[in-house]
């Protein structure tokens, strides 16, 4: 029985995703670092700690994921590996839309510091929920 192949990998390299993709994923790595500062954990102190560390185990997976893709967009056959890697992306891509969402709303000042130097995250929210579609297509 044949496998289905993963088109999500033509938005990632021939369409472009891979640059909101990157986006995201440097935001992620971003609100990890910062999320002892997290709105959602002020009123629950005592998770701060567990939270940080699973915080800790999670980022350098998401960095290792930004070079992967950057290796599979000059060498194309690395494309299918990224695969096995959907479900970090779409965290990061719905923790980046969740985060411009906020900072539209003005909730905290937080999120105007985890997104500051972005200057494309309005752009990219509307485009977020494309690249979630696009990235988990197959035949």
């Amino acid at each position: 029985m044949p496998q289905d192949v993963w088109i999500g990998k033509i938005f990632l390299k021939d369409e472009g995703g891979y640059e909101i993709i990157l986006r995201a994923l440097e935001h992620y790595v971003r609100r990890l670092k910062s999320i002892d500062r997290s709105p959602e954990l002020r009123s629950t102190p005592m998770f701060v700690q567990i939270v940080q560390q699973e915080a800790a185990k999670t980022c350098p997976r998401v960095e290792q994921l930004m070079e992967k893709i950057k290796n599979a967009l000059q060498n194309p056959q690395l494309l299918d590996r990224i695969q096995e890697d959907i479900p970090l992306i779409e965290k990061a891509l719905e923790c980046y839309m969740s985060d411009i969402q906020k900072h539209q709303n003005n909730t905290d000042e937080f999120y105007a510091n985890v997104l500051s130097g972005n200057k494309f995250a309005l752009i990219d929210l509307q485009n977020i929920s494309t690249a979630l579609e696009k990235l988990k297509q197959f035949c």
